[in-house]
């Protein structure tokens, strides 16, 4: 057995122990259906309040013909018990909340893959602007590593807290910054408009997600100024050393899960006849391939292929296409992800296996 081959299997030999607070949202179940099934992670701790002492199976019947999900209860979320029995510790938590578990657990050893937005950003400032409070640990902000793989890997890979990206700035990202960190498009005037399944509001009950306030409609909210918007802009001024400044619509669309994100963007360059618009397409082309060619979970459509909710649901794949107009001079981007998976629990496993040196698929095809 070669030295590479036998260091491979003592890596996949070292099981990780890992923990989720919050177990119960749509982001923790996705969680927790990973996990169950995860090659080299044994899920020991569950979290949530309102379902303490019962086992998986009584909460998701659906994960009833798993094991360990007739064992493995929930339980009130203590600090000191999870520290004691989990390596790396989800929070499936709102903004606000994850902070106040993410600060003791640290302090006792733990590595936290946190799912909110409390440390996605690098200006406490930009946090009060956005989340409308003070940041509770602004001294961890420096430490935190964005989870978005593409980008951050080899920061992942050494981190003790992974600030998982949102769903809407997954869509965003990905598909934008290869294009500005190549400047291939202009920094200035980019618009973005997204459409989301409900279960991207979260897992709760208020009149506005309600089946007969949603079933048959479509509607904008967090306009104009949607807190998504303050790691979406971080991230892509750091791209096209810049400030950026986007026009960004989110809507509610009558599915489950699932987003369609539509970019228009201005290209550096003129385009007006075929030959210009053939070079720019190759461009374009040649800038996603070489940042996502050896990605495992990014999909570039070329020909006639599009973005669709429908291929990528259910995965942790997100799908990037693109189109430019040469009657208005504007290059159109699509994308489509799952917004619990890639915009979420997903998400979070990648950096897990990253965190840890395993598979970066594992557990998610």
């Amino acid at each position: 057995m070669s030295l590479n081959a036998l260091w491979f299997q003592q890596k996949m030999s070292k099981r990780v122990q890992v923990g989720i607070v919050g177990a119960s949202g749509y982001s923790g179940e996705e969680l927790v259906r990973i996990l169950l099934s995860h090659p080299f992670a044994d899920l020991t701790m569950v979290t949530s309040r309102q379902h303490a002492g019962q086992t998986i199976a009584q909460v998701f019947p659906k994960f009833a013909s798993h094991p360990l999900a007739k064992t493995v209860r929930f339980s009130e979320p203590q600090i000191e018990v999870l520290a004691k029995n989990s390596q790396i510790i989800f929070l499936a938590l709102p903004h606000g909340v994850a902070a106040e578990f993410a600060i003791p657990l640290l302090d006792l050893g733990c590595q936290v893959i946190d799912l909110s937005a409390d440390f996605r950003l690098k200006s406490a400032a930009v946090y009060k602007e956005f989340y409308a409070h003070e940041h509770p640990a602004p001294d961890l902000l420096v430490k935190s590593v964005y989870g978005l793989p593409e980008v951050y890997r080899s920061a992942i890979a050494n981190a003790t807290l992974v600030a998982s990206p949102g769903c809407y700035p997954t869509s965003i990202l990905l598909p934008l910054l290869p294009l500005l960190s190549a400047k291939i498009i202009k920094h200035t005037g980019i618009i973005a408009d997204s459409m989301s399944g409900v279960s991207g509001a979260g897992r709760k009950a208020e009149i506005d997600y309600l089946f007969a306030e949603c079933n048959e409609s479509v509607r904008p909210y967090g306009v104009p100024k949607h807190r998504h918007l303050s790691e979406i802009e971080q991230e892509l001024s750091l791209a096209a050393g810049l400030d950026v400044t986007i026009q960004f619509t989110p809507h509610l669309i009558p599915v489950n899960r699932g987003i369609l994100t539509t970019l228009y963007c201005a290209p550096e360059v003129h385009f007006s006849t075929a030959a210009d618009l053939n070079l720019l397409n190759d461009q374009i082309a040649a800038a996603f391939h070489k940042a996502y060619d050896t990605e495992p979970f990014v999909r570039i459509l070329e020909g006639k292929s599009m973005p669709d909710t429908k291929n990528v649901v259910g995965t942790n794949y997100i799908e990037i296409a693109w189109r430019l107009d040469a009657r208005t001079g504007r290059l159109l981007i699509f994308s489509a992800e799952d917004n619990i998976l890639k915009g979420a629990s997903g998400q979070a496993v990648q950096s897990l296996n990253i965190m840890c040196g395993y598979p970066e698929t594992a557990g998610l095809t």
